[in-house]
């Protein structure tokens, strides 16, 4: 079973400060493993607060996608407290979003779809709004969904690998959505990429086998 070892503090992060002290927290993780029919991670203590943006890395298998998926309420606490606000709202967006052979459904229903809000897009982003999800490529639907998750008004945002198959430009534009969150809006992101997190994250979660 992998154990979190460190949490870092404050970074360098872009976009809206880190939480401050006295700011209720929005998850709160006390000696918490996590995992499904086995633990898989822990224990682990930690809390994120409105506008953190928490940046998970480790090696592959550590655990941080049950990590996120536990948060989510979509794996198990075996032991310990991983705790939120019942009616917090969360986006959640897994490592590889959905994608069918024929799609013909444009990205502005997607952010419909979401209620996310489609008047706020940044520049890059708003002539995918009109082109079909089936026509866009991986790294521009899987950016087209991040933001989604971003703009949905969702109070925590869980994103699982978004750095995966994006190229140099696709990392930039990754980061300049991220830099454009609402104010007070956290996040969790996990990545296996030191560099991206760095670039991003106002504080690490390192878990390790």
């Amino acid at each position: 079973m992998a154990r979190a070892t460190v949490q870092h503090p404050e970074g360098t992060g872009n976009g809206p400060a880190p939480g401050e002290r006295g700011t209720a927290p929005l998850v709160t993780a006390e000696e918490a493993v996590v995992g499904y029919e086995r633990p898989v991670l822990g224990p682990l203590s930690f809390r994120v607060r409105p506008g953190d943006v928490v940046g998970v890395w480790g090696p592959n298998g550590a655990g941080k996608s049950t990590l996120l998926k536990a948060i989510a309420g979509a794996a198990r606490v075996h032991r310990g407290r991983l705790e939120r606000p019942p009616d917090l709202r969360l986006a959640y967006q897994a490592q590889r979003p959905a994608r069918l052979a024929e799609m013909p459904v444009k990205g502005r229903e997607l952010l419909a779809v979401m209620q996310a809000d489609d008047r706020r897009p940044p520049e890059r982003l708003r002539p995918w709004l009109e082109q079909r999800l089936d026509r866009l490529s991986g790294g521009q639907l899987q950016l087209l969904t991040i933001w989604a998750c971003l703009a949905s008004g969702a109070r925590l945002v869980l994103l699982d690998e978004p750095s995966n198959n994006l190229d140099p430009e696709g990392i930039d534009l990754l980061v300049e959505l991220l830099g454009a969150r609402a104010a007070g809006e956290a996040v969790l992101v996990v990545s296996h990429e030191a560099p991206f997190l760095e670039r991003v994250a106002t504080r690490h979660l390192e878990v390790g086998a």
